[in-house]
């Protein structure tokens, strides 16, 4: 009873962190479209470019983290006991669609899926703070929408990839998702130190008068600095979770197999018992 009891406050403390996440990912993305936020991002650099940081990456990970998918209706509201990998451990009644999107995930976890959304991802990141973007955003306040929109799609599956959403789990085994992390975050700071180190303006939509406000080398350094902090924030903690359950798991001889037992037995209960499953 006692355990029973410890498992269900664990569960709820679970529930609530996930629903904060999910309530601070909401007002952040508001906040950032509208004044006054959104007017220092045509007027500072800086501001663009931590702008850019919360719609590429603290945000998409909020929103994971917090899965919304009970709350919107798409998966089962029936409450799940799941393992440590984020997997079912009994069936699901009145599954919806992100339940059945799961059990494919599960069935097929092939990683060309993965490296597309990564890929995305990248593409995403790297397209939004060129010059030519970057100065279109200060010329065309409206362009911030369409943004945001790319790179939230693009985030919240590179992020479904890296953490679990339940009931969605990450597809690729644990030392892959580090790899993902690690050249994501990577990418991001590549773009910001190319900035940081330039004598000349990347972008010209950002004037600096000296005597007025930041200098150029200022803006550029502060910028850097802010993507660097942010990105860091957030895919530090998954690479070092994420090699740590792996180091744990690789010191315990059995772990691979009781992972595989657990992988046969969800993998039974979604065929069915009249259908064989593939070892």
């Amino acid at each position: 009873m006692a355990d029973r009891s410890r498992q269900r406050q664990i569960l709820e403390a679970h529930l609530t962190l996930r629903s904060a996440a999910l309530v601070v990912a909401v007002l952040t993305t508001v906040a950032w479209l509208i004044p006054p936020l959104t007017s220092w991002t045509h007027h500072h650099e800086f501001a663009e470019a931590l702008q850019f940081a919360f719609f590429a990456v603290l945000i998409p990970a909020l929103v994971v983290v917090g899965s919304p998918w009970q709350l919107l209706g798409l998966a089962s509201r029936a409450p799940q006991r799941l393992d440590d990998d984020g997997n079912p451990l009994s069936p699901v009644e009145s599954p919806g669609p992100i339940d059945r999107l799961a059990q494919g995930r599960r069935r097929h976890s092939e990683s060309l899926r993965t490296l597309s959304f990564f890929g995305l991802y990248l593409a995403a990141a790297i397209v939004w703070r060129t010059p030519l973007a970057v100065n279109a955003l200060a010329r065309h306040p409206w362009l911030v929408v369409v943004e945001a929109a790319t790179l939230l799609v693009a985030g919240v599956g590179l992020w479904l990839e890296l953490v679990e959403s339940p009931p969605l789990a990450p597809r690729l085994p644990r030392p892959s998702r580090i790899a993902l992390a690690a050249v994501s975050m990577w990418t991001i700071w590549v773009l910001a130190y190319l900035v940081g180190l330039s004598n000349a303006s990347w972008y010209h939509a950002y004037p600096h008068h000296p005597g007025s406000g930041l200098s150029l080398s200022a803006d550029q350094q502060l910028s850097t600095g802010l993507l660097w902090f942010v990105s860091g924030c957030a895919f530090v903690p998954v690479v070092y979770w994420n090699l740590i359950r792996w180091l744990q798991s690789e010191e315990d001889p059995d772990e691979e197999l009781h992972h595989l037992v657990r992988q046969e037995r969800i993998r039974g209960r979604t065929l069915g018992t009249d259908q064989p499953t593939e070892i």
